[in-house]
């Protein structure tokens, strides 16, 4: 009997400390709107900060205190009727769903995007952009009831953390994320490294139709053509062995 009032003391008691409850693991996500940065914690220790994209406006992306409540790969746009795992898919390669405003981790989420520029912007609709290798590695250390804390501040994220009841450790100058450079440069792919590309083809004579940064059928075709003439896998991929042929690092 005893035991029992401890036990119904402690749990009455937990309810109405306020303290808010880690999940295993000691994992949280702060995500700071003021420098578009996150940070993620593991055993209640900073492990890494990186670039974000969030809300072109700043009602767009949610504030508060959520949860990471479900995980998927490959989703697919379905605005855009773009399939899961498609290089043109802006949802990129992994998302995680948060229970913002009263959804289920349909609307609002952390994933990637097939726009490595955008990483570090206001851009989006109300979600937040990593870019596709970094959302990647956080997909595979996270768990389902992580807590996600969204603001604007100009607290350092231990600070942020402090201010929402927990007890966290580690230094506050963890390098952010740089510009990954792809390996692979493929269709629906956009930014610098295209344009490169297709400088370096219609230099070669393989006509990409304009020199615009984004990887479209005719720069797939310049490609393969390319490929072909090389003797290479005439896939329209530009991997490490075709960048060799193109004399581009």
């Amino acid at each position: 009997m005893k035991k029992l009032i401890l036990c119904v003391v402690l749990f009455v008691s937990m309810l109405f400390t306020g303290a808010p409850a880690l999940a295993a693991g000691g994992e949280i996500i702060i995500i700071n709107k003021s420098n578009n940065q996150l940070a993620y914690y593991k055993n209640n220790k900073l492990v890494k900060t990186f670039k974000v994209g969030t809300g072109r406006m700043p009602s767009y992306t949610p504030e508060g205190k959520f949860k990471i409540v479900n995980k998927i790969k490959n989703r697919p746009y379905y605005t855009g009727k773009i399939p899961g795992g498609d290089p043109r898919n802006p949802l990129g390669n992994r998302w995680l769903g948060i229970n913002a405003r009263g959804t289920w981790g349909t609307t609002y989420a952390i994933h990637g995007n097939n726009n490595p520029k955008s990483i570090g912007g206001y851009v989006s609709g109300g979600c937040i952009r990593m870019y596709d290798n970094e959302v990647e590695w956080l997909y595979d250390q996270v768990k389902v009831d992580t807590p996600v804390i969204i603001t604007t501040s100009k607290k350092s994220f231990n600070s942020i953390a402090a201010a929402n009841g927990y007890k966290v450790t580690g230094g506050t100058a963890v390098p952010v994320s740089a510009v990954p450079a792809s390996s692979v440069l493929k269709k629906g792919m956009k930014g610098a490294q295209v344009k490169e590309l297709q400088k370096v083809l219609t230099n070669k004579g393989y006509s990409t139709k304009g020199i615009d940064g984004v990887f479209g059928p005719a720069t797939e075709a310049a490609v393969k053509k390319f490929q072909k003439d090389k003797k290479l896998t005439a896939d329209g991929v530009v991997g490490p062995a075709t960048k060799k042929a193109l004399g581009m690092k």
